[in-house]
């Protein structure tokens, strides 16, 4: 990665002060790396979010405490529920990609994580292709597809030890899209808001159905004022029946509930 603004002089931090606030509040170290590739981050964001329809924030602190700050929060959370314990490689999939929230910033600050992107919109994921490249992200892959092919692939099914999602679908379709990509015993995890329980209780059935076990919602720490949200946590325990996931738009069309 290009270290131009240590060059020059120039100290990324001065711009990243919502960032590094949220990163002190966590308990997280960043070294000076992380902080040059979250600086370009940040600017490949703000050149590309029209044209790929990346995010609605427009203010750059905004974008540091929602994007950033909320990833490293969801990185923390799975620490302390010891699913990816601090320094130790493990594969996570980030279904629904987008712009790389939550899986880049999680990889950033854990580059041990070998992380795959996975996201259908063609746009998007060439914004990735570039970030992973102007970032230069070692251990991180972009895949062009949708949930349910990306669980269908021989090179994807059953193979992470945590998939992750953000504000991708409720999470009866959420189950489908996850489930079928972790090895028995993986976990995946989606931070939800108010409604985390009641959509945990709709999802009992594709659960169920998936091979699945619901564990205890872990907290997800944002700062004063934030709306609250609670991170799902749900582990392979079960065979996976071959037919999942169905085909793709089946899901979300199509919930598995209980009859």
């Amino acid at each position: 990665m290009s270290t131009a603004d240590h060059d020059n002089g120039t100290d990324p931090r001065k711009n990243l002060a919502a960032l590094e606030e949220e990163a002190t509040r966590l308990g997280l170290e960043l070294d000076a790396a992380a902080y040059d590739r979250f600086a370009r981050y940040l600017a490949l964001l703000q050149e590309w979010r029209d044209r790929a329809g990346l995010t609605s924030l427009t203010d750059p602190a905004a974008v540091q405490r929602r994007h950033f700050g909320e990833s490293l929060a969801l990185l923390v959370a799975l620490r302390d529920a010891g699913v990816l314990p601090a320094g130790e490689p493990a594969t996570v999939v980030d279904v629904g990609a987008g712009a790389g929230f939550p899986g880049v910033p999680m990889h950033i600050a854990e580059p041990a994580l070998r992380l795959t992107l996975v996201e259908s919109h063609g746009r998007r994921a060439r914004f990735l292709e570039t970030l992973v490249d102007e970032l230069a992200l070692d251990g991180v892959g972009v895949v062009t597809a949708r949930a349910e092919e990306a669980g269908r692939d021989p090179a994807y099914r059953e193979a992470f030890d945590v998939a992750v999602a953000r504000a991708v679908a409720p999470l009866p379709v959420l189950v489908e899209y996850l489930l079928p990509l972790l090895r028995p015993g993986g976990v995946m995890a989606a931070p939800k808001g108010s409604g985390a329980e009641r959509e945990l209780a709709e999802a009992a059935a594709a659960i169920e159905a998936l091979g699945g076990c619901a564990e205890e919602p872990a907290p997800l720490s944002l700062p004063e004022g934030a709306t609250m949200q609670r991170v799902i946590v749900v582990r392979r325990c079960g065979a996976l029946p071959e037919r999942y996931p169905r085909r793709p738009g089946i899901p979300a069309k199509r919930p598995i509930r209980y009859r």
